[in-house]
């Protein structure tokens, strides 16, 4: 028999979708319910490797996380990676399969791939009591409901119950529902149940009169209204929506432990991959991180990362065409801290011979590591574990170079020349007693006197940002009617709204 279901559909990209998700799911499991994550087909540069060396999207991870399981690939079936305005490397059940145009894949792959991912949401509900699935984007996308696998295609094979969310923060969010279901095929509508508002500021009896004409409106009542609440953006997917320069990543608001605060800039390169490594920066107290965009913005970094990237090549253009590659040269040479993760490091390197991913052949890199990178056609996904600094460190790689390291002092699986540092290791911060002396080797080179907390844990915030969505849920949503929802279905006798679904 299997377990129940239901849909997180949005009105919009960013309604909060994922976050919504993850509540719902830290819901359920402290009420006892066996419960899975599920996102037939993301998009997203954010991933993360699963513990049989599958790639995943990082919000399927953290929504796995929400349901205290290890996530695996069934949770994120196709996973979409961008690789310019056209392209994408399509990861099916875990491992890349080939680049393909937005053309073609919506042209014919993607409805290929919908007897997978039912595949998928099958074994789930068979193992477990609940799952909830997120979708992508709007559901009334009509022209792409045809090859739709991810919205109501989904839906309609599974039978499953949407919830759409709406972002109220951004107006219109009445119209966005109306209109979300009124672009429905009847087949369709039939299982959109309600709405969920999210990011409301204010009075909620002001919003009710509203809610209450809606519902005549439609036929389909709200399920709850979600206030607004910062530091909840946890792995976003698709890389920071806003311009990037000068956007400040959330710290904790505690004062430093030390007389002074620590300064990170993060390059904001092309196709960013992963920059939710430097959550983990940002989280220590007196720690500021801030995405950066011109050298200027370099001078008064204490550490500068150049982070991940699905385009190695063109990163490095970028950083010269923006003059920020001379001046992390200069940094380099000044014996001023720079860490760069994975695509990152390859940029730091003599030269990169790439015939996979940009087809450029030979380019040379920014030369201050002594590293000469490969690219393979076959992809390195792995949870290597090893030792730096003296402590234990664990995380995750996703990349097609391979690095021959050819000097400096050995740092995880790269090197390190003075204060430069570089490594294809995504989430090494994440581990607590590592951060923290790293952090104090990088103080004692900027001259800074920070001292990191003694007792950060990224895991413990991590958990408290969870439990935050699950009592956004628990607190300001109809939980008895989200479970009947779950359990039985779309409510019998919703109305039709027309005009419906083009022909």
């Amino acid at each position: 028999m299997s377990g129940g279901g239901l849909l997180v559909a949005g009105t919009t990209s960013d309604a909060g979708k994922s976050v919504v998700t993850a509540g719902i799911c830290r819901w359920l499991v402290r009420q006892g319910v066996k419960v899975a994550p599920f996102k037939a087909q993301n998009m997203s540069l954010n991933s993360f490797v699963t513990r049989e060396g599958a790639e995943i999207g990082r919000a399927q991870a953290m929504q796995a996380q929400a349901c205290r399981v290890e996530p695996t690939a069934l949770m994120n079936p196709v996973l979409l990676k961008p690789g310019g305005e056209r392209s994408s490397q399509v990861v099916l059940m875990g491992r890349p399969v080939g680049e393909m145009s937005a053309r073609g894949y919506h042209g014919g792959r993607q409805e290929r791939l919908l007897g997978t991912v039912l595949d998928c949401l099958e074994r789930l509900r068979g193992t477990y009591d609940a799952v909830i699935c997120e979708g992508a984007g709007s559901p009334a996308e009509i022209n792409l409901r045809r090859t739709d696998i991810v919205n109501m295609g989904i839906a309609r094979n599974a039978g499953l119950p949407v919830l759409v969310v709406g972002d109220i923060d951004r107006g219109g969010v009445f119209a966005s529902f109306f209109g979300t279901v009124a672009l429905l095929s009847p087949e369709d509508q039939k299982l959109v149940a309600g709405f969920l508002v999210n990011k409301f500021r204010g009075d909620v009896s002001l919003l009710e009169p509203g809610l209450e004409m809606l519902h005549g409106l439609t036929g389909r009542r709200t399920y709850g209204v979600l206030p607004f609440q910062h530091g909840l953006g946890i792995d976003e997917e698709d890389g920071l929506r806003v311009s990037l320069r000068g956007t400040v990543r959330e710290s904790q608001v505690a004062a430093p432990v030390g007389e002074d605060v620590l300064r990170v800039a993060v390059c904001a390169v092309p196709l960013m991959s992963n920059f939710t490594d430097v959550d983990a920066l940002a989280a220590e107290p007196g720690v500021v991180v801030r995405f950066v965009d011109r050298p200027e913005e370099l001078a008064d970094a204490d550490l500068v990362v150049v982070p991940g990237t699905r385009g190695t090549v063109r990163a490095l253009e970028w950083l010269r065409e923006r003059g920020l590659a001379d001046a992390l040269r200069r940094r380099a040479a000044e014996g001023r801290p720079v860490l760069g993760i994975c695509g990152g490091f390859q940029v730091l390197g003599e030269h990169i011979e790439d015939d996979v991913e940009s087809r450029r052949g030979q380019v040379d890199g920014l030369g201050v590591l002594p590293v000469r990178v490969r690219f393979a056609r076959e992809k390195t996904l792995t949870r290597p574990v090893g030792e730096a600094l003296g402590e234990t460190v664990e995380g995750y790689e996703i990349h097609h170079g391979v690095a021959e390291v050819l000097g400096g002092e050995a740092f995880l699986d790269g090197c390190r020349v003075g204060q430069t540092w570089g490594t294809h290791w995504h989430g090494s911060l994440e581990s607590d007693a590592f951060r923290r002396a790293f952090l104090r080797e990088v103080a004692r080179a900027a001259g800074r006197r920070f001292v990191p907390a003694p007792d950060t844990s990224f895991a413990a915030l991590r958990e408290e940002q969870l439990d935050r969505l699950g009592d956004l849920i628990e607190q300001h949503a109809d939980t008895d009617a989200l479970w009947r929802l779950i359990e039985s279905g779309a409510p019998t006798g919703l109305p039709f709204i027309p005009p419906g679904a083009p022909a």
